[in-house]
């Protein structure tokens, strides 16, 4: 029956977890992935084994989109909806998927094999049009591809059966569930004459954790999230601060759309990420690091899995790391499961003890509060990659690059218009024009730097800088020629806030909407001058009043593209002094085409 296979694996994972409530995440989708989906069943099971309420675990799963509570196609398919995609044809791909399975986007097909939907960025924008198939990434999808995948997985019966696309991949041995290229550009100083195994730590463990933490400062690293906080205060302040035990957090959630460096840094470089964090645990006295690696890069799994293990066996990670008595660490991966907020570091957190990626209040910071209470110094995968090489190189050498308030090179993540998308290592400081050059974007007409929380750069602003000082970026760099709508663009930025708020504060969850709507009222053509007015004070409010990062920038594509591109606005602007946003004649629109008929009073004129 089916209550006892559910009874039985609920009892399974709950045991192979140890009733862990922080491993809430992991246990869930665990069953997601035996039963299919989260039951109001299993819910209940999972809350007797834990002794939680019910309501803890449906408030966890509703939190992010890769959790079902309702059973869904034995594929899904989850096609990326970003604005890179959409100009490299995604729209085409969507429709052949739709008239392939014979449903619309959002549906499950009749035979319950296939569901169909769009997701967020998925780390590929690179290589768009991209698609998740059951995890397997999928990437420079045409509209003749779908038939082909469609039929492969109704033959095979699973996703292993997926023919490759693109069919040339270079990653096939290492990366079995992916079909992604390396991505990897130009590499500069940072990813060049790479270390020997144990070089890095060995270059740590000569010194103390003291010192260690005085070159982190001495190179005046700052952190490569964007925020740019300088690493070696943060490693400072956990260090001294109390606690039973000090964390490494590494943020692998990279989900800012058009960001995918931390995907080549973990794809082809992955000891570097760990070598930094191990060199992080030795300076805060640490026994306990977490990779939070976003849920869209679970292809990864194995392959970081294999490193980790190898890293263990040659004696880099484990008892006694490097020879070193009394120097204990080890790394635990932790997948998420499709939510933008967790990028923002507090929300990492609440998912990382198996909870809603909701953002915590601050003070008190992470590090003194941070990981199930305890100092936890958190940074991304390119600040570990920094300094890990800042360990082997020295401060010096690193100081040496960039700009006196940006040092050290930046990875840059490139895509759209351009003749040669990838990851690019450049010296903080380069020019946009610069990298326009690089990258074979020299027809650009708008440049977003940053992702869609970023800043819109115009032709006339291409002389500016990629420097904290300047242009502060955590790499997202998209690129759109002369042809295209640098409006439409912006009311997809816009669209994808609505989409990604959490809900949690009113300012966030109704201003992303209302700035949605006004913004779709201006690439309709239909606003005054009134609303661009209204437009820009509601964006004011909503950052001043929302409660985390995600609704304090959510209003920046607005207002930086109203400061960059004011021509294109007043192109669209109505001279009357109000304009409806909606007409009785657009709200009846849909009723005319359900009733293939105009209405009656209209009809009888």
């Amino acid at each position: 029956m089916e209550e006892d296979r559910t009874m039985a694996e609920v009892e399974d994972i709950l045991a192979q977890f140890g009733s862990d409530r922080t491993r809430l995440m992991d246990i869930v989708m665990a069953v997601q992935h035996r039963l299919g989906h989260v039951s109001d069943a299993s819910v209940g099971l999972l809350a007797k084994g834990l002794g939680i309420e019910p309501v803890e675990i449906e408030d966890m799963v509703s939190f992010y989109s890769f959790f079902d509570r309702v059973p869904r196609g034995r594929f899904r398919i989850r096609l990326a909806k970003t604005a890179i995609s959409h100009i490299k044809g995604a729209q085409a791909v969507a429709e052949a998927f739709e008239h392939e399975l014979g449903i619309a986007m959002g549906e499950t097909t009749a035979d319950g094999e296939f569901t169909l939907e769009w997701t967020s960025d998925i780390g590929m924008a690179d290589q768009e049009p991209s698609a998740l198939v059951n995890g397997v990434v999928l990437t420079a999808l045409t509209p003749s591809d779908v038939a082909h995948i469609v039929a492969a997985l109704r033959q095979s019966g699973h996703e292993g059966g997926l023919p490759q696309y693109p069919p040339h991949r270079t990653q096939g041995a290492a990366l079995p569930k992916a079909s992604v290229q390396p991505g990897l550009v130009k590499a500069g100083p940072l990813l060049s004459a790479l270390p020997a195994p144990g070089a890095v730590i060995g270059a740590a463990l000569a010194m103390t954790p003291d010192a260690v933490i005085a070159q982190i400062t001495a190179s005046k690293l700052r952190g490569r999230g964007g925020a740019g906080f300088p690493t070696g205060m943060k490693w400072r302040l956990t260090r001294k601060s109390k606690g039973k035990q000090h964390y490494v957090v590494c943020n692998a959630d990279e989900g800012e759309p058009g960001t995918f460096k931390d995907r080549v840094l973990l794809s082809e470089f992955p000891d570097l990420v760990f070598d930094g964090m191990t060199v992080a645990a030795f300076a805060l006295g640490s026994s306990q690091g977490l990779l939070y690696l976003r849920g869209e890069y679970a292809y990864l799994w194995d392959h970081l899995q294999g490193v980790l293990d190898a890293r263990r066996k040659s004696g880099l990670l484990g008892k006694a790391v490097g020879g070193r008595r009394g120097f204990d660490f080890d790394i635990r991966i932790q997948l998420g499961a499709g939510a933008y907020m967790c990028g923002e570091e507090s929300s990492l957190l609440e998912s990382l003890e198996g909870k809603r990626g909701a953002p915590r209040d601050r003070p008190p910071f992470p590090t003194e509060h941070g990981y199930l209470g305890q100092p936890t110094a958190i940074d991304n995968v390119e600040t570990f990659v920094c300094a890990a090489r800042i360990m082997e190189r020295g401060a010096a050498w690193f100081a040496g690059m960039g700009t006196a308030l940006s040092t050290g090179t930046k990875l840059m993540s490139v895509a759209g218009d351009c003749t040669y998308p990838g990851v690019y290592e450049v010296p903080f400081g380069i020019t946009v024009n610069a990298l326009l050059d690089l990258v074979g974007g020299s027809d650009a007409e708008f440049v977003q730097i940053s992702g869609p929380s970023g800043q819109s750069v115009s032709p006339r602003d291409f002389g500016r800088q990629i420097a904290f000082e300047d242009l502060s970026t955590g790499g997202s760099t998209m690129v759109f020629g002369r042809q295209r709508d640098v409006l439409g663009i912006i009311l997809q930025f816009a669209d994808f806030f609505v989409d990604e708020s959490c809900g949690w504060c009113a300012p966030c969850r109704i201003g992303t909407t209302q700035l949605s709507l006004a913004m779709a009222k201006v690439v309709a053509g239909r606003a005054t001058r009134a609303d661009l007015t209204a437009m820009e004070a509601l964006s004011h409010t909503v950052m001043r009043m929302s409660r985390c990062g995600l609704g304090q920038m959510a209003p920046n594509p607005i207002l930086s593209s109203m400061k960059s591109f004011p021509e294109a606005f007043e192109a669209r602007l109505r001279p009357e002094a109000f304009v409806p946003r909606v007409t009785l004649e657009q709200a009846l629109q849909d009723a005319v085409v359900v009733q293939g008929r105009q209405p009656v009073m209209e009809a009888s004129a």
